[in-house]
């Protein structure tokens, strides 16, 4: 009985420790580092550029293809990237709207998953995150 509660113990400290890390994601490690910028604003700029590449490149496909798993560790670095803003962005309007985005980017995901298999609605939940990563770029690029 005491190894299946602490297996279990285990099992949620690794699950609510996944913030920042790629313990389930380990591909969107990969992603992080090649759009690795000066700081965390400008490597999230470089991954909404990726992402908005790897979508268009994911329209008109079906089911978890290359492109769409490319995008969907993609976002997953993007989410994490989160973490590496210094205190002063943090505490911008600008970096609020951001995480607003990001918000709304979860959303989209999670509904582009729901229709992965289904065309057009996989290209058209595309079209919107592709809107999305666009508004969160430019709201970024204030906040440098």
């Amino acid at each position: 009985m005491q190894r299946t509660i602490g297996f279990l113990a285990i099992a949620l400290i690794l699950t609510s420790l996944s913030g920042c890390s790629y313990l389930f994601y380990p591909r969107a490690g990969d992603y992080a580092t090649q759009a690795k910028g000066a700081n965390g604003v400008e490597t999230m700029t470089n991954l909404t550029s990726m992402m908005e590449a790897t979508a268009s490149k994911a329209k008109g496909g079906k089911g978890v293809d290359t492109a769409f798993d490319d995008l969907h560790n993609q976002f997953h670095a993007l989410s994490d990237s989160f973490c590496g803003v210094t205190d002063a962005q943090s505490k911008t309007p600008a970096y609020a709207l951001a995480v607003t985005h990001k918000k709304e980017l979860g959303a989209i995901f999670k509904r582009l998953w729901k229709f992965k298999d289904d065309q057009p609605q996989r290209d058209q939940h595309l079209e919107l995150l592709a809107a999305e990563l666009k508004e969160l770029r430019e709201t970024l690029q204030t906040i440098k």
